[in-house]
């Protein structure tokens, strides 16, 4: 018999950890290759860690809630065979004599005063998981990360800050060096912002908050308190767009396999937009604008426990009609269905958000950082409108819908803002009725 480790995969480049939300498979169970024994949750998506072997599942090493970094072994699983060999220890990095020698301090002083590394410090400084990661591993204190001077947003401390720390701090002169061995961090109080107190009656009922729903409810708030938001609106007359789709969607579905909805003709027209108004495609860092070179779509979508997460369709320009339809009904089936990749949710520069799906005349969505714009897309409806033609004005029946953009006034004025959906507009409304797909 021999034991195989299940590691924590990697599941992108800014994801350093992960929790543990629910075990699928209990010690004694037997497991087939790639069935999943594990549910994780990390700060931007759900997943599951399939197996890489068939076994029986001896033991569990971390539980539920738990905390687990990348790399660590998760669980054990015993297979038939000689002893497996696990690939990640077998790949060894090079790593500079100077770095050996300051992890070597570090790790000393971490063993006498090593405290635990939270999201959001006293003072109320944000930490992403990779540097608290790397803060802990190297016996960083909490007081000692108050100290560092951050170069990110908002001043906030970078994976470069605090290696640059680390490496400064190993130069360290004896003395203080032995200072920091002896001196336990002095502990912080946290500081709880007040929140207005609210009032329970006997019959009302308390629900906790999931997961998600508390990042997604701090990923809004820190949203608005970051960008200048403002919106503009313009309603799109797309009854030619609902003629072309009634018209070809059966002839669709029969050679594509795909199922067309108006949300792909949509998203290929914001795409072609985006290219006309690169400035649309930017963040922003501290006092600097970065010109995103891709333009990857964010998609909102829907979840059932009715929290939301945006998918990301890299590369949107690239994409053809047959493509990008391909693209939204995958994305979209996916994450309904909670299969969604941690890197398909990432790199986004431009979201859309389909309001219109609910009802939804308009709305005024919040940006997804650290884009500058999302646009929100209303409901198609049949209104009585004017119509000019060359033998005079009459009223017709029209389908038209309202889009709704908003955007940071930090670094979009409103011309850009107004200019970028006006031109949308345009494409949309020149909707050939007798093109073919």
């Amino acid at each position: 018999m021999a034991r195989f480790e299940l590691k924590l995969p990697k599941m992108g480049e800014s994801v350093a950890e992960a929790t543990i939300t629910s075990w699928l498979k209990e010690v004694g169970e037997t497991i087939e290759i790639d069935e999943a024994v594990v549910e994780i949750a990390t700060d931007k998506v759900d997943s599951e860690v399939p197996s890489e072997v068939e076994g029986t599942l001896v033991e569990i090493l971390f539980q539920k809630d738990d905390v687990v970094g990348v790399g660590e072994t998760i669980a054990v699983i015993e297979t038939e065979g000689e002893e497996l060999i696990d690939v990640t220890e077998t790949e060894q990095v090079q790593v500079p004599n100077e770095v050996v020698e300051i992890e070597k301090t570090i790790e000393k002083a971490s063993e006498v005063a090593a405290i635990p590394i939270t999201k959001t410090s006293g003072s109320g400084k944000f930490y992403s998981p990779l540097v608290r990661n790397i803060a802990q591993t190297e016996g960083v204190s909490m007081e000692e990360l108050e100290s560092v001077s951050g170069s990110g947003k908002e001043g906030r401390v970078t994976k470069e800050d605090i290696l640059a720390y680390i490496d400064n701090r190993g130069k360290v002169s004896e003395k203080e060096t032995t200072l920091l061995k002896v001196e336990a961090p002095k502990p912080i109080e946290k500081i709880v912002a007040k929140a207005a107190p609210v009032s329970v009656n006997g019959g009302d009922e308390i629900i906790e908050m999931s997961r998600m729903g508390k990042l997604i409810a701090k990923h809004m708030v820190d949203s608005v308190q970051t960008s200048a938001h403002v919106q503009s609106f313009i309603e799109i007359d797309v009854t030619n767009i609902v003629k072309w789709r009634n018209r070809v969607k059966d002839a669709f579905m029969k050679r594509e396999g795909e199922k067309l909805t108006f949300t792909p003709i949509f998203m290929q027209a914001i795409a072609t937009t985006i290219k006309k108004y690169p400035l649309i495609n930017i963040a922003v860092d501290g006092d600097s604008i970065i010109k995103k070179k891709n333009i990857n779509l964010g998609m909102a979508a829907a979840l059932p426990d009715g929290n939301l997460i945006v998918p990301v369709i890299k590369n949107a320009d690239q994409l053809n009609l047959v493509g990008m339809t391909s693209a939204v009904n995958d994305l979209a089936n996916r994450a309904r269905n909670n299969q969604l990749k941690p890197d398909e949710i990432q790199d986004g520069t431009y979201t859309v958000t389909n309001v219109g799906s609910f009802g939804s005349v308009m709305g005024t969505p919040i940006i997804n950082q650290p884009q500058v714009a999302i646009l929100a897309l209303g409901a198609i409806r049949k209104v009585p409108a004017v119509i000019e033609t060359s033998e005079g004005d009459f009223i017709g029946v029209r389908q038209k819908m309202f889009v709704s953009h908003s955007y940071d006034h930090r670094v979009v004025n409103g011309a850009l803002g107004g200019m970028f959906i006006k031109t949308l507009k345009e494409i949309l409304e020149a909707w050939d009725v007798n093109q073919e797909f």
